[in-house]
């Protein structure tokens, strides 16, 4: 059944010899864009909290692909996003096995799940959605800077427009009543102005050829609905408006592959294209503001230093 609003990435563009790191890659939108990427030829990390489910969806690949030439390579790797321990883990890893990482996609999420933490303390949502993301993007940035041209691309929402404001004295909601869909909101807004401040970052370091992407995937029929107190109503509602994984990966690929956006760095992108984001999402010093208290959070005391090797000095603290 046709969807609304379901462009496609129409790149032909191979793959061949570079490497993609994904998370969540083991269902939805992640398993698509992994398929897709190795249907290109590429070399294929699937960053995965549950490995059986990883398992299950590497071989689903393979299968669906057999006896098709040209294709890459797949390998799981086992991430938690709301454990730093975890994420510093799977980096080490990643740096260590790989010469090189060509396009990282920061895919994995939670939606509107209740009152929770993660490992660290964190709510669950803004820890895994971005911190957890923001933590492993700049502890591979080094690889990534080393890999170029690459590509970094974070998934977001359409959620992000919501917030009129951040409270960013209380990112993890530990002062005023918790909602979950706010929760949600914020985290998809901190994926926007991480996007727009690290492209700012790359450019006032004169680091070039390493470009960041944030988008809206559509409204997509997947299990992230799975603590939507209506969700008979969300799978009536599905079957006219919601997105299938496959059409809800097109954006991210798109971001990843395409030429038309090689050269852009730090926009918005819905349904193929460049969208505009909110009001809050393009505010300069928020994004300034969200990247120095989450540098905090994840244990940093001092910003990065992008070197002329473009690589980055990381402090004793790592």
């Amino acid at each position: 059944m046709m969807r609304f609003f379901s462009a496609r990435c129409n790149s032909v563009a191979r793959l061949d010899g570079k490497t993609a790191v994904i998370t969540g890659a083991n269902t939805g939108i992640g398993k698509c864009t992994a398929k897709d990427f190795f249907e290109r030829g590429a070399r294929v990390i699937l960053a995965c909290r549950n490995e059986g489910k990883g398992q299950q969806a590497l071989t689903d690949i393979q299968e669906s692909c057999g006896g098709r030439e040209n294709v890459g390579y797949l390998k799981l790797m086992h991430l938690d996003l709301s454990s730093l321990k975890s994420v510093r883990a799977f980096a080490a890893k990643v740096i260590d096995s790989e010469n090189k990482i060509d396009l990282l996609i920061n895919n994995a999420g939670v939606m509107m799940c209740p009152e929770s933490r993660t490992e660290d303390g964190f709510e669950m949502q803004f820890g895994t959605n971005h911190l957890g993301h923001f933590l492993l993007t700049l502890l591979l940035l080094p690889k990534i800077c080393q890999s170029v041209p690459a590509r970094i691309v974070n998934v977001s929402s359409v959620a992000h427009c919501v917030p009129s404001s951040i409270d960013l004295s209380d990112l993890n909601w530990n002062s005023r009543p918790y909602s979950a869909i706010g929760a949600y909101q914020q985290s998809k807004l901190a994926n926007v102005l991480f996007t727009k401040e690290l492209a700012r970052k790359l450019k006032e370091n004169n680091i070039e050829n390493v470009t960041v992407y944030s988008l809206h995937p559509g409204i997509i029929k997947t299990e992230l609905g799975r603590h939507l107190r209506l969700r008979w109503l969300w799978s009536i509602v599905g079957k006219f408006l919601l997105k299938n994984p496959e059409q809800g990966a097109q954006t991210q690929i798109y971001c990843a592959v395409d030429e038309n956006c090689a050269s852009e760095s730090g926009l918005y992108y819905s349904d193929c294209k460049v969208a505009q984001p909110s009001t809050l999402a393009r505010n300069e010093e928020i994004a300034k503001k969200l990247w120095d208290e989450s540098l905090k959070l994840v244990g940093f005391e001092e910003i990065y230093c992008f070197q002329e090797l473009k690589s980055i000095s990381i402090g004793s603290n790592f």
